[in-house]
């Protein structure tokens, strides 16, 4: 797998990459030790995987609140499940973040603050 960053105002049209007779793809997008990197260098590809994934497991979280768990039960499953996942990696990529993207992670930490009903670092 390839993947080209080229901020040229006329980019090359680069020909394929070939080794041992095979050619390797090229990709917008690409997977590493966690965190989507885009060919652009922008993290939104990242910032919404978060998202995503953090949303699932806010599923979870409201369950357990149906469950009448304890407050403090609540705070741990958060911290544990979700927090995990927004702080992964994250002076890598929350530097260079867009106002839009921080915000849209800033309204998984208000909801869940909301589903547990208490205050939440941010």
């Amino acid at each position: 797998v390839e993947m080209v960053v080229d901020f040229r105002r006329n980019p090359l049209i680069l020909p394929p990459l070939i080794i041992l007779d095979n050619t390797v793809s090229t990709v917008e997008t690409f997977k590493f030790l966690g965190s989507t990197i885009s060919h652009d260098l922008k993290w939104t590809p990242n910032i919404k995987n978060v998202i995503k994934k953090a949303q699932q497991r806010m599923f979870f979280l409201r369950q357990l609140r149906k469950l009448k768990l304890p407050k403090e039960l609540l705070i741990q499953f958060y911290r544990g499940i979700i927090e995990s996942i927004i702080c992964s990696s994250i002076t890598v990529w929350f530097g260079s973040a867009t106002q839009q993207d921080r915000h849209r992670l800033q309204r998984i930490i208000r909801t869940a603050e909301k589903t547990i009903t208490t205050h939440l670092p941010s």
